[in-house]
């Protein structure tokens, strides 16, 4: 006799990213488990006098987003801070931390940001100048969207002991007033850490909430999984999660991948034992070989085309040479899964140079190589991501963003192999989709729109900047879903809407398979189902 299910959603318009019943009508859930996908009728046959009915009203079901790459808790901490995504000018820049500083006791800091100089009607770099005569005694730190470039006033500067004399730490570099040598509050890469350093660590408490806030937000927006980049800085991150774990409150499935440096200590924890579930599992290390376009800091081959005297800069963690590779070769060798961030074209081709290394030296296996943003590629190193098995984690809702400004940083001819989901995915790499949250809001139906549409927020490419990069909302929600599931080792458990697979399932607004492109960003989650619980209903 078939167990009546907990759970049914019913006249629905199912897609369920299963190739062999690609839609259905209902299906039924029991505990957090999906256990029957069909038509209303046969779903009704099952169901019991106690199983909760969820009438769809013929609205789309879509399987839980699977963001690809999140830094949660920055994000959840800048959803309880000082948001500057919305300053569109200096003088609103100025205004808005003005505002906070009129209500900060003095000596408390002011953090948060967002804030992105190149959307500005004139892209102008913060200088500390602008704010210190409205926050003498208060130090104020607010990071750029990208999260590769910190501002700084100078009671941040002051405490943190920067000044004309300092030298720039390797992987960073601290801007400096080209007549005086002062530094301007602006600090790129590496450099930002030694202002980060002076910050007060937040309380438990104050982790907790950022937590809820962000799992919260997440539920809103459709998605429920993350594979995050965890313990940036420190372990804080791991420990709120684990703390939510063991008190069964998480609502957001987390894939936490911690720092390369530090890979010893995440197979510490596996060989003490580490009881991974399907709330949160330890996703192996993440690790950085360069920095950002939109700092200047990505690893080009080529000089930038408006500062012709850099090429960017190599992320500390490369240095000293052969470090990453030693690294890398030692947590694979563990067993560990290894997600490397690489930007520029020249950071793209030396990652793949040590991948390639690697697998030779360790041997065949299933490790599911990653490269976090595979941002700029060259077409030959494209064809290598296929022939080895690499991964390409890439987050579309920045095609939205730089799309406005690279021309003027790498030039037209570099800009046709930038964000190339169309070249990878009929190369045949396996692609997955994400955000970067807070570098990019967690929305997944901006990237989706992004990627089928190749708008830039300026308006200013009707027919797509780089058209022939486009995608269908069929590639995009794949890539978004099972996609993901496969970068993360969890194709058999979550991804798509079939029976035995997790119960991780949202209901929207509107059918974003048949609307116009245009609209898919209106689109809004009406409930979202997490572990066969509603975590979130409009």
């Amino acid at each position: 006799m078939t167990t009546q299910p907990d759970l049914v959603v019913i006249n629905a318009r199912i897609w369920t990213g299963e190739p062999s019943l690609p839609y259905a009508q209902a299906l039924a859930i029991k505990a957090d488990t999906i256990t029957a996908v069909g038509s209303n009728d046969e779903i009704r046959l099952i169901q019991g006098k106690n199983t909760k009915v969820l009438d769809a009203a013929g609205h789309l079901v879509l399987p839980g987003f699977i963001d690809n790459h999140t830094h949660l808790m920055v994000g959840g901490f800048q959803l309880l801070s000082l948001d500057l995504r919305e300053v569109k000018s200096k003088e609103e820049f100025i205004q808005t931390i003005t505002a906070r500083a009129a209500n900060t006791p003095s000596g408390c800091w002011i953090t948060g940001g967002g804030w992105n100089n190149d959307q500005w009607a004139q892209a102008q770099t913060p200088v500390k100048e602008w704010i210190d005569r409205f926050t003498p005694h208060i130090p104020v730190f607010v990071s750029r969207s990208d999260l590769h470039i910190g501002f700084a006033n100078s009671a941040a500067l002051s405490l943190a002991g920067i000044n004309r004399f300092t030298g720039d730490p390797a992987g960073g570099a601290i801007e400096r007033d080209p007549y005086t040598g002062e530094p301007t509050g602006i600090l790129k890469d590496n450099a930002i850490k030694l202002v980060q350093q002076c910050i007060p660590t937040p309380t438990q408490q104050q982790y907790d909430k950022a937590l809820a806030a962000a799992m919260q937000h997440a539920a809103r927006l459709g998605v429920t999984s993350v594979q995050d980049i965890t313990a940036w800085s420190d372990w804080n991150d791991w420990e709120t999660f684990r703390r939510f774990q063991q008190q069964q409150q998480l609502t957001l499935r987390i894939y936490a991948r911690t720092q390369i440096t530090e890979w010893k200590k995440q197979l510490a924890l596996v060989d003490a034992g580490f009881c991974n579930d399907a709330w949160l599992r330890l996703g192996g290390v993440k690790g950085f070989v360069d920095g950002s376009l939109g700092s200047g800091t990505a690893l080009m081959f080529e000089p930038y085309d408006d500062a012709p005297g850099t090429n960017g800069l190599l992320a500390d963690q490369m240095l000293p040479e052969g470090i990453m590779r030693e690294r890398i070769a030692a947590a694979d060798k563990a067993g560990l899964p290894v997600s490397i961030h690489a930007i520029g074209d020249k950071a793209n081709h030396l990652l793949l140079d040590i991948f390639e290394a690697v697998i030779k030296e360790n041997g065949p296996r299933d490790r599911r190589f990653r490269i976090e943003h595979a941002q700029h590629l060259l077409p030959g190193d494209i064809a290598r991501l296929a022939r080895l098995g690499i991964l390409a984690s890439v987050q579309p809702g920045h095609v939205y963003e730089d799309g406005c400004w690279a021309k003027s940083r790498i030039g037209s001819r570099r800009c046709q192999m930038a964000y190339a989901f169309r070249s990878l995915l009929d190369a045949g790499v396996a692609v997955s989709f994400g955000t970067d949250w807070p570098v990019v809001p967690l929305n997944p139906f901006l990237g989706i729109y992004a990627a089928v549409t190749r708008q830039t927020q300026d308006g200013r490419h009707p027919a797509g900047w780089v058209p022939g990069q486009k995608l269908s909302v069929i590639e995009s929600l794949r890539a978004y879903t099972s996609g993901s599931a496969y970068a993360e080792f969890s194709e058999t458990t979550k991804g798509t809407l079939r029976p035995g697979k997790l119960a991780d399932l949202i209901l929207v607004s509107q059918d974003i398979l048949t609307v116009q492109p245009e609209d898919i960003p209106k689109t809004r989650v009406l409930w979202t189902i997490a572990g066969g619980k509603i975590v979130y209903q409009e």
